[in-house]
């Protein structure tokens, strides 16, 4: 029997107020300490509208967040020059039709990546302190990392597609074991790109990588596999 729920799959709107702030904070405006506390409030008002709507799994909105996957290059150094289209080149489709966006050229892990911090293990805990519900904590799928491998910009670091992505899944692995032993039992894998590679656009991208598409679907599921391995009592949810 399989039982089926409905819960928030990460992100939410960041309010105005946070908004602003991050502009003020980056133009020195605001200090870390009373941009926090702006930060701290979006997160409380996120948690308190999913309990008020009845979610028994909350998040924390990914309000600390520029991208859903942005924690990993804020934690994480090696991955060199990039902007946040680095996270959303392509082709993408809302009210106002299909927004075209194209692949900063410059993109590419340019060092061996060295882990500062945590990715998440900072927001899970806050967020556990702020709900009586199930929290759950959103990370990268290993995947989608590809997208930061450049066979023209990458090679002195990471000779291969491969060697790069074993060190993502190192990086992911030792995060979810850090988040188990800080209470987490409800992790969820963001966006492994097994649905964009039904389009023949995006998936001569990922073949222009050195993988197949035979190779992407299986050496994903493996990947995927070897970051949610050996955590009984944890459930993994898979955002595709």
């Amino acid at each position: 029997m399989i039982t089926v729920h409905a819960d928030v799959v990460g992100s939410l709107l960041r309010p105005p107020e946070l908004l602003q702030a991050q502009k003020q904070l980056a133009a020195g405006a605001l200090s870390p300490a009373q941009f926090k506390e702006i930060e701290d409030r979006a997160v409380d008002e996120a948690v308190a509208l999913q309990e008020a709507v009845g979610l028994e799994v909350v998040t924390d909105g990914e309000m600390r967040r520029e991208s859903f996957q942005s924690q990993m290059t804020a934690a994480v150094s090696g991955f060199g020059d990039f902007n946040l289209d680095a996270f959303l080149w392509g082709e993408w489709y809302d009210e106002h039709g299909v927004q075209k966006k194209p692949r900063p050229p410059r993109l590419g892990v340019r060092e061996k990546l060295a882990r500062q911090r945590y990715l998440s293990v900072d927001e899970f805990t806050y967020l556990k302190a702020k709900t009586t519900r199930i929290p759950k904590i959103t990370l990268p799928s290993p995947g989608l990392w590809a997208n930061f491998w450049s066979g023209q910009h990458s090679k002195a670091a990471y000779r291969t597609l491969d060697a790069f992505l074993a060190d993502i899944v190192t990086i992911l692995r030792d995060e979810v074991a850090e988040l188990v032993r800080s209470g987490a039992t409800y992790i969820q894998s963001d966006a492994p790109h097994y649905g964009l590679l039904v389009d023949p656009k995006t998936r001569r991208f990922y073949e222009s990588q050195g993988w197949s598409l035979d190779g992407w679907l299986s050496a994903g599921i493996e990947l995927d596999n070897a970051v949610i391995n050996g955590f009984p009592g944890v459930t993994f949810g898979l955002h595709v």
